[in-house]
């Protein structure tokens, strides 16, 4: 997953090519590059926001601040790109018709089931392996720390010691 900087990143610059496009009288259909990329970059916002509102486990632990500051980023990024948005929506229901934004929405609706599948559900996949083995690990230290206790314990006490 991109971050949520990176990702206003590309949509702005999807968004500046697109706008151009309509500007010099493109059609929506050869802009369909430049409008999956905006789409996507919007999908990865949309997507870092659930993650952050449900961080993985060691994140909270060990990483506790940058969690609100990636709330603030992501805060950030959604509210630029839902300007864009609306921009896009009005320029082209203005250029193209009030249902073509319809016909964009669906495709937009398609790229974000595409693109879940394909990265999102892998992120999240990642992060629950990442999670367990963390979680084996703390598990086989505190096991390690008892069976040596009980190793000093046995040895201490099973053995007479010769003073």
């Amino acid at each position: 997953m991109i971050d949520p900087i990176s990702a206003i990143a590309i949509a702005t610059t999807a968004f500046n090519t697109i706008k151009k496009g309509f500007e010099v009288g493109r059609d929506i259909e050869s802009m369909y590059g430049d409008m999956g990329r905006w789409m996507g970059a919007v999908a990865d916002i949309d997507q870092a926001e659930k993650m952050n509102k449900k961080p993985p486990l060691f994140k909270k632990l060990f990483d506790g601040s940058s969690i609100e500051q990636e709330a603030m980023d992501i805060f950030a990024a959604k509210k630029k790109a839902e300007a864009m948005e609306q921009e896009l929506k009005n320029f082209v229901n203005f250029t193209h018709g009030p249902n073509s934004w319809n016909e964009i929405l669906a495709l937009q609706a398609q790229i974000r089931k595409d693109r879940k599948k394909a990265i999102y559900d892998q992120e999240q996949r990642r992060q629950e392996i990442m999670n367990a083995i963390g979680i084996i690990l703390a598990v086989c230290v505190v096991a390690g720390v008892l069976i040596g206790g009980f190793m000093i314990v046995i040895d201490m006490f099973g053995h007479p010691k010769t003073w």
